[in-house]
């Protein structure tokens, strides 16, 4: 049973979350909010375990569908960066601001950037192009995410000084223009560079976010030295361009790991 403890773990720690929230708000919406996706989640490790081929795909359609369709679209919730920043400045521990402290800020220290793989929306959609293995050496473009991050900050915070009304619809529109952009730019840069995950490393501002704390992540892939026979396979598999074969965590591009398990399933030895 020791190796369900990855799927056991996730589900504990969602439920946690889920009942100190629905206690704590009073709200019975947060009790199913991070139960759905808590099970999803630990759906999918589970049937990673189980060898089923499309098990992070699954996951990727539960938790990214639910998140844009059902939180962002139908409940008009802006779960994207820039409806952190705005019930931040409104000092309301709400929505973007609970979603952003779960999944991106602090709940890295234990699943790293496994929100990458696994629950982000927009990766859903790039996941699907052909360019799954970057076919290119990674380009030194990280830079750019932190501009992005900055633009996001600074729009809504022009708003808050600028006295704008009816900024809840404004943010409803930030969110569908928003998706709009980040998934043109995506397919853009996933074919300019044949790389799918092209978005993830060059331009998306919420890894600026989830990187610091990826250092320090509790779950994370290790090679057993002894079964590595150095074939490189889980390199050029890697959609992160990260070197599992390093257990450092100052290996190459290390906070860059989304547990996507390409390198699990494609080691010829089982070193992974």
């Amino acid at each position: 049973m020791r190796k369900y403890a990855v799927p056991l773990i996730m589900l504990i720690v969602f439920e946690t979350v889920a009942v100190v929230l629905w206690q704590t708000k009073d709200n019975l919406f947060y009790l199913f909010n991070f139960s759905y996706i808590g099970i999803s989640i630990s759906l999918g490790a589970f049937l990673f375990i189980r060898k089923y081929q499309y098990a992070r795909r699954i996951v990727q359609l539960l938790v990214g569908l639910y998140m844009m369709i059902y939180l962002g679209l139908i409940r008009g919730e802006n779960m994207q960066i820039e409806g952190f920043w705005y019930y931040l400045f409104t000092g309301v521990f709400e929505a973007a601001t609970i979603h952003y402290a779960v999944a991106k800020i602090f709940g890295p220290l234990i699943f790293g950037r496994g929100w990458c793989g696994y629950a982000c929306w927009t990766a859903m959609v790039l996941d699907f192009l052909p360019y799954k293995v970057p076919e290119q050496p990674r380009r030194q473009l990280g830079w750019i995410r932190y501009i992005t991050f900055a633009a996001a900050l600074i729009f809504v915070a022009a708003l808050f000084l600028a006295h704008v009304g009816n900024m809840e619809r404004i943010m409803f529109r930030a969110f569908i223009i928003g998706n709009i952009l980040y998934y043109a730019s995506g397919i853009i840069l996933a074919y300019a560079f044949k790389d799918n995950r092209a978005f993830c490393k060059y331009l998306c501002p919420v890894t600026v976010f989830l990187k610091p704390m990826s250092y320090y992540s509790l779950i994370r892939v290790k090679c057993d030295k002894e079964k590595c026979i150095s074939c490189g396979k889980c390199r050029r598999v890697c959609p992160m361009n990260v070197d599992m074969t390093d257990n450092s965590r100052k290996r190459e591009n290390g906070t860059e790991c989304i547990l996507c398990m390409e390198c699990v399933k494609n080691c010829p030895k089982g070193a992974l």
